[in-house]
């Protein structure tokens, strides 16, 4: 026999995903750095390609800091500076090719 040979990785402090199971650190609606969180329903989204699309359109908004769309929810959770007009979310979306239903 063999004596077992073992590696010992050091250890990373902190972790990608919370406790809870996310990959967010903060409570839920309270970004790590302040700001708004709002979480829209979008219809048509159906895989990565969509979700790029409309991240890519809400991002150009002023004041989004983060854009996180979900095809497999239809969820789009945006990060702004400051309450967004609906409106111009809403155009963003429709830009992008999907329908903003209203929010979450």
């Amino acid at each position: 026999m063999t004596a077992e040979t073992r590696t010992e990785l050091p250890q990373a402090t902190g972790s990608c995903c919370s406790p809870a199971g996310s990959c967010h650190d903060s409570a839920a609606g309270t970004p790590a750095g302040g700001g708004v969180t709002t979480v829209y329903e979008v219809r048509g989204m159906t895989c990565g390609h969509c979700e790029g699309a409309v991240t890519e359109e809400v991002s150009a908004l002023a004041g989004v800091t983060s854009v996180t769309a979900d095809a497999g929810s239809g969820r789009v959770t945006v990060v702004s500076e400051t309450v967004l007009d609906e409106a111009e979310v809403r155009a963003a979306v429709d830009e992008a090719g999907y329908e903003l239903t209203g929010r979450a």
